[in-house]
């Protein structure tokens, strides 16, 4: 059954995409981060997708149940009342989409972009016609994003989105959100800014006028960017990936620790973690407010009751 009062992507992004602005999807990957990301959301009254992927699950000793209770009791603890969106990001293989939807997301992305085109629509479209008839919305990705310690000069416009692809794409899957490439990548730029390419992504919304796409690899973008990417004619980007900034953030405010299992975290000084938290709720109000600007915008929302 998904998490009471969750929204599906399709529920939460066109209103961003009319309006100009994004909704910021945090991966917390932590339980303990789950709460501060909300709590940044309720304060500032914002739309909010919280998320975590297929890789982050093994990577910190979580399974789909374990981070939907976090986010319930989080919500419950907070008496939360902004539009929320529990989304199961990056995530190749179908019983973990099976597992998230069990659990109780509200929204799956199966990214099959490493496969060739037809196999990308063949997997796509198998998760689509499942997700759906439970209600969960389906997020797909064309075009591959690389990682920021991978980035080349030049020679990046090979992984990107081809703009009739992206539309035959979103047509033989009927996938509800689309992932594009357009230069972005996964971890923090320590080298450079990204060079976007602006004019493929308004190409891609000329073709695809109703459907909501997303930028992945938004730790570490400058705000001005993001502003652009969400300012296109017919629409912009409307979800905005962050993860690395979060994670970056709780670390350094407890002193450089490194990565660790999400029990591992639980199991620091609680003064210390409380310093981490803060950090995580200082950045997803400064993703809120300065990136995606999307401060005041829950109550434009009709929200399910929880």
């Amino acid at each position: 059954m998904k998490l009471p009062g969750a929204l599906t992507l399709t529920e939460l992004l066109p209103p961003a995409q009319r309006e100009g602005y994004a909704v910021a999807a945090f991966s917390a990957r932590y339980r303990a981060c789950v709460r501060p990301v909300l709590q940044a959301a309720v304060e500032l009254r914002s739309p909010v997708i919280i998320e975590i992927s297929q890789r982050e699950l093994g990577w910190f000793g979580l399974t789909p149940r374990d981070f939907r209770e976090a986010v319930e009791e989080a919500a419950r603890e907070l008496r939360s009342d902004v539009p929320l969106c529990l989304h199961l990001d990056h995530t190749w293989e179908f019983g973990v989409i099976h597992s998230a939807v069990e659990a109780g997301f509200s929204s799956v992305m199966i990214d099959a972009s490493a496969q060739p085109f037809d196999e990308n629509v063949r997997q796509t479209r198998e998760v689509v016609e499942y997700a759906h008839a439970h209600g969960v919305s389906v997020e797909a990705e064309l075009g591959k994003l690389t990682t920021t310690d991978k980035m080349e000069t030049e020679g990046d416009e090979a992984l990107y989105t081809v703009p009739e692809e992206a539309l035959e794409f979103v047509e033989r899957t009927g996938c509800d959100v689309l992932a594009v490439s357009i230069g972005t990548a996964h971890g923090v730029y320590p080298v450079k800014n990204p060079k976007i390419d602006f004019e493929r992504l308004a190409a891609i919304r000329r073709l695809l006028p109703e459907t909501p796409l997303v930028l992945h690899g938004g730790s570490g973008l400058p705000a001005e960017t993001v502003h652009r990417a969400t300012l296109l004619p017919g629409g912009g980007i409307s979800k905005m990936n962050v993860a690395t900034d979060l994670e970056n953030a709780l670390l350094a405010a407890m002193g450089g620790l490194s990565r660790m299992t999400s029990a591992q975290l639980d199991a620091q000084d609680p003064d210390l973690l409380a310093r981490g938290l803060d950090a995580v709720r200082a950045e997803a109000r400064d993703k809120i407010q300065n990136f995606v600007r999307s401060a005041g915008r829950a109550d434009t929302f009709p929200l399910p009751t929880r």
